[in-house]
């Protein structure tokens, strides 16, 4: 089973990894390779982890020392509202409830919470089948320019 727990600066490069396979497979066929590349550069360096773990909420899952994944979520608003920027894990823990128990200890973290927002891209079949299953509904469609390459974009709300 997981450990789920707050991250620390020494988990990012384990973190940069996981960010990494999980996109390559996720978004295989849907992004093209040199866009994911140029994203996960942009997104996942050092300095922007850094900057990450300073304004958001980051928990990572580990089984024996080695991180499996990670969640990231936005500080709540006045209004009881946090994104969700990603839950991320190595595809061979996809559907074993790593997912689930990253989701939970957010909602359980993360004080004043009453609505979590997940923007995920029409074509994530798992991503997206696993915001369903978690109860989080659809409030729109949308197209989305990303690095030159449009995406399906579909924004979810989870009522806490």
């Amino acid at each position: 089973m997981a450990i789920i727990r707050t991250m620390h600066a020494e988990d990012i490069p384990q973190v940069q990894d996981v960010a990494k396979k999980s996109w390559n497979a996720t978004y295989e066929g849907i992004i093209p390779v040199e866009i994911q590349e140029k994203f996960l550069k942009m997104a996942y360096n050092a300095e922007r982890m850094k900057q990450r773990m300073e304004r958001s909420f980051l928990f990572v899952a580990e089984i024996e020392s080695n991180i499996i994944g990670f969640a990231n979520f936005s500080p709540v608003n006045e209004e009881g509202k946090a994104e969700l920027g990603a839950i991320y894990l190595y595809p061979e823990y996809q559907g074993k409830g790593v997912g689930s128990a990253l989701l939970q200890k957010g909602i359980n973290e993360l004080n004043g919470i009453k609505e979590i927002y997940i923007n995920v891209e029409k074509d994530n079949k798992i991503g997206k089948s696993f915001y369903d299953a978690k109860g989080f509904q659809v409030l729109k469609e949308f197209d989305d320019q990303f690095e030159g390459h449009t995406l399906k974009t579909v924004r979810m709300v989870l009522n806490v």
